[in-house]
């Protein structure tokens, strides 16, 4: 079975105390890892103001899960975010090989150091 990239980001309602998001967060990993999948990054970006409300919210704790996993992964993870209360919005993407790469590049944090200045030729 071919393990393909996928990248879940998931926006959880912000009434929620810190260990009620981490125990969402870990069962989440937790049924990554049972079917299979293998985590390769993640990252909380913590409470983040939303575009527009979602249930009468304007925050909401957004969580990213880089991952890679069969294929059959994905209608079982977006049922148990369908099923969690504490998830207002979701999105799986599978990743194309630019995407790995890019995002590999964006840990690493390539594109956070600062641009030489060159001094002008007289």
């Amino acid at each position: 079975m071919e393990l393909k990239n996928y990248e879940s980001v998931i926006i959880l309602t912000p009434v929620l105390a810190e260990k009620q998001m981490q125990e969402a967060i870990a069962s989440f990993r937790q049924l990554i890892t049972e079917q299979g999948g293998t985590m390769v990054h993640e990252e909380n970006w913590g409470l983040t103001k939303l575009a527009y409300p979602i249930a009468k919210k304007s925050t909401g704790f957004y969580h990213i899960f880089e991952f890679k996993a069969p294929g059959t992964i994905v209608a079982k993870l977006e049922l148990a975010y369908r099923r969690d209360e504490q998830v207002l919005r979701y999105l799986t993407i599978a990743l194309d090989k630019h995407a790995v790469v890019y995002n590999a590049r964006r840990v690493k944090g390539e594109f956070n150091k600062p641009k030489e200045i060159k001094e002008p030729v007289i």
